[in-house]
């Protein structure tokens, strides 16, 4: 397999990596041969996935707009991923020149694609660290050199803690990133569940199993157990619900998406 350019040295090509898989889901560049064979293969069971990567990067951006309008200029995006077109600080910086953003991911792929797209923004880093180790990401030099803890922030979790098995706690994590975050801060949270989903669970498990199959397991959860992540923060209206539903650029637009747009939830909460 012959190694591209823009690939880093030193990691394994020969395995697919999630956030190449996501990035061929939304038609990026950045995948390999591998990566679109395990995407194609989930997709035959649910077709319907490159909706729901664009359902949730729609909500993303719209709770960046949301932020910036609530006078919030610092992001911390944990589980980043590869910076495909209308990433968080393109959408910030366009509301605001100033806002400030952090990017934070473990695949060594993502932050070799994130700096070369980031290479001469100043106010905009990428770090090398697992949401699995909260401690590390409030400590990690870069971060705290960009953004000032000791004022509101907004943590972005966006389609990363169903990558977290529950042996890993990543309640805690959650809860842990919360205690470094300053009074009036946001966190942004999507998550793939079996609600919503118009399949029966077992098709949509066969897209499930794929990621089993490539040692990134997928932990489909409930809309009460997403909830739990919510705890310490008041929900910002209107709650915990499916993407097109939050906060929708057109209101009346929403019936018309595809209804794989609608798998799995999305919400932002304000710590107090």
């Amino acid at each position: 397999m012959e190694r591209p350019a823009w690939a880093p040295q030193g990691i394994d090509i020969s395995v697919p990596s999630v956030s190449r898989m996501y990035d061929f889901y939304l038609g990026g560049s950045h995948n390999f041969e591998v990566d679109r064979e395990a995407a194609r293969k989930a997709m035959e069971f649910m077709p319907g996935l490159p909706k729901i990567m664009q359902a949730n990067r729609a909500f993303m951006r719209r709770a960046v707009r949301y932020a910036v309008g609530e006078g919030i200029t610092q992001f911390l995006d944990i589980g980043s991923g590869i910076p495909t077109f209308g990433n968080v600080h393109e959408v910030a910086q366009a509301a605001d020149p100033e806002a400030r953003v952090a990017y934070v991911d473990h695949d060594s792929v993502a932050v070799a694609h994130s700096q070369a797209v980031l290479e001469g923004n100043e106010r905009a880093v990428v770090a090398a660290a697992d949401l699995r180790r909260p401690r590390e990401i409030v400590k990690n030099a870069e971060i705290t050199q960009l953004l000032d803890l000791e004022r509101p922030v907004a943590l972005l979790l966006v389609a990363v803690l169903h990558f977290i098995q529950d042996s890993d706690e990543p309640q805690a994590a959650v809860a842990e990133l919360r205690e470094a975050l300053a009074p009036g801060s946001l966190v942004v949270i999507t998550h793939a569940s079996y609600e919503g989903i118009p399949l029966g669970k077992e098709r949509a498990g066969g897209a499930v199993g794929v990621y089993e199959d490539i040692r990134s397991p997928l932990i489909m959860r409930s809309r009460d157990e997403v909830a739990r992540f919510f705890e310490g923060y008041e929900m910002v209206e209107p709650g915990l619900v499916a993407m097109p539903n939050w906060r929708p650029d057109n209101p009346a637009a929403p019936e018309q998406e595809d209804p794989f747009a609608f798998s799995g939830f999305g919400g932002v909460g304000r710590k107090a």
